[in-house]
């Protein structure tokens, strides 16, 4: 009896045992599914973004990327055009297409016209013999004149380009402004001269863009320097147009060879002459340049303005002819020009030390750029005609790349140009042109028909610092401050010696 008992409360024990066993498990399913609750349901998808970051930063292409990270299996919407699609303007044509047409009316600066340069979307006519003083190809005959075609019809393969201009980071009006003032810099009537800037400007301020920034994030390429736009005077014979005074334009930013003064002009570099397809022809250019035997110490090319009188050129071309160790090219249109011809040119350069770039006309020339890509170390006597120009594309520290002799006063200036080169030791010379040839992929405009895969060329260089001044207007608006504080403001400063003594 006692058995059946015992045997009875040990079966009720295991029963016990086992129903609290199941409640445990099944409690402790429930409460592991709560804690997994977070991974299987998403009330955050990964794909949302930050609003506003959506509203003000997001701008689209014509398709909008998404990828699958196939590693991982995951669904990502990293863009990798966040933050700089670009909307182009489709302008009408007679502010762009219409002037190529009409080429034979834009001059050249001379009385040339225009058209053979027109070739190969703006990079001109390819260079057939280069008496092997160039690379094998990719060298053109391109006109200083035609950096807007070029951009243009870079801009056209520009890999983030949207359009729906309301996701946009920056707004591009492609307006061959260098090529338009070219047919009527020379005539008296300045309501001709002045006529086709304000029809633009006109047409873009009834645009729905226009009114998003009010123009300040547009910006638009000219291949002549900025102080043809900047006509003080509504005197005939004052130079050029009005068209970066006229309200409106002072909104947006403009990218030239040579800026002004005023904080919306950017400098952008000359074209040069070498248009490569691919990464692997810069360095090989960049091999030849670094291995280049040089048996000039300087040389100088460009012609006498004998009509500025105050301008350190005349004193260069002194000094050059008088020098052994001095080639000099003249660039004077009655002897030949010498200058136009780019093989000429490159064969001197590449075969010299240094390369002086007195100012002439302006402050910058084309040559600057000619003579980076030969790896011929240029010589500046004003900060105007580089340091205080190319912001984007050359280092901030002028010693790093070139020589700096000062000139202030040509009638008081009692250097001498030679003795001061040689006084160059020869470890600071390979730094320079080092720095030089590192420039190189940096200061050239890759041909319209392709793109650079490791490098950034000029081009890229440019693009990038429109969207970061674009984008630095905006983090303004978001702070609550006005974006037209100091946007177009003049800089008096911007060019004087003294905001470069550190580089004497």
């Amino acid at each position: 009896m006692e058995k059946s008992m015992t045997g009875k409360c040990s079966h009720q024990l295991w029963l016990v045992i086992l129903i609290l066993f199941v409640l445990c498990l099944i409690l402790f399913s429930f409460d592991y599914s709560i804690m997994m609750g977070a991974n299987n349901e998403v009330p955050f998808s990964v794909k949302q973004l930050n609003p506003l970051i959506i509203v003000e930063n997001q701008t689209n292409s014509a398709t909008n990327q998404s990828f699958t990270d196939q590693s991982l299996g995951t669904y990502s919407d990293i863009d990798p055009c966040l933050g700089r699609y670009i909307y182009v303007h489709d302008l009408p044509s007679r502010f762009n297409h219409d002037l190529l047409k009409s080429c034979r009316s834009l001059t050249r600066g001379t009385n040339s016209n225009m058209c053979p340069y027109m070739a190969n979307l703006g990079i001109g006519p390819e260079i057939e013999n280069s008496q092997g003083v160039l690379s094998s190809k990719n060298w053109f005959s391109t006109n200083q004149f035609l950096l807007e075609v070029i951009f243009h019809n870079k801009m056209k393969r520009y890999e983030c380009l949207t359009n729906d201009s309301s996701l946009a980071s920056a707004i591009f009006v492609p307006f061959y402004a260098g090529l338009d003032i070219s047919q009527y810099l020379w005539n008296p009537n300045i309501s001709v001269r002045d006529s086709s800037g304000k029809d633009l400007l006109k047409w873009l301020t009834e645009r729905p863009e226009w009114k998003r920034m009010w123009g300040r994030d547009h910006f638009f390429v000219a291949g002549r320097i900025s102080w043809d736009f900047r006509r003080k005077t509504d005197e005939s014979s004052d130079w050029g147009t009005k068209f970066r005074f006229l309200p409106e334009s002072k909104n947006m930013t403009m990218l030239s060879v040579e800026a002004s003064s005023w904080n919306n002009d950017y400098a952008i570099p000359y074209p040069t002459n070498f248009h490569p397809l691919k990464d692997s022809e810069v360095l090989e250019w960049q091999r030849r340049v670094r291995s280049q035997n040089r048996s000039y110490l300087f040389t100088f090319a460009g012609a006498p303005r004998p009509d500025l009188n105050n301008s350190i050129r005349g004193v260069a071309i002194e000094q050059c002819r008088a020098a052994r160790a001095c080639k000099f090219i003249d660039c004077n249109v009655t002897n030949g020009n010498k200058c136009d011809d780019p093989v000429s040119v490159m064969r001197v350069f590449k075969s010299s030390v240094f390369c002086l770039q007195p100012p002439g006309d302006s402050y910058t020339r084309r040559s600057i750029f000619d003579s980076i890509l030969a790896g011929c170390i240029p010589v500046f006597f004003h900060p105007g005609t580089a340091y205080a120009q190319y912001l984007w594309h050359l280092p901030r520290n002028g010693t790093k790349y070139s020589v700096y002799i000062p000139v202030k006063d040509v009638k008081l200036w009692k250097g001498n140009v030679e003795e001061i080169l040689l006084g160059i030791s020869k470890d600071k010379e390979l730094a320079m042109r080092e720095e030089l040839i590192e420039l190189i992929p940096r200061i050239v405009y890759a041909n319209p028909r392709s793109k650079f895969e490791i490098f950034g060329d000029a081009f890229d260089v440019a693009v990038d610092g429109v969207l970061e001044r674009v984008e630095s207007l905006r983090r303004l608006i978001r702070e609550g401050r006005d974006p037209s504080v100091g946007f177009a403001d003049g800089d008096d400063y911007k060019y004087t010696f003294s905001q470069w003594e550190r580089f004497e």
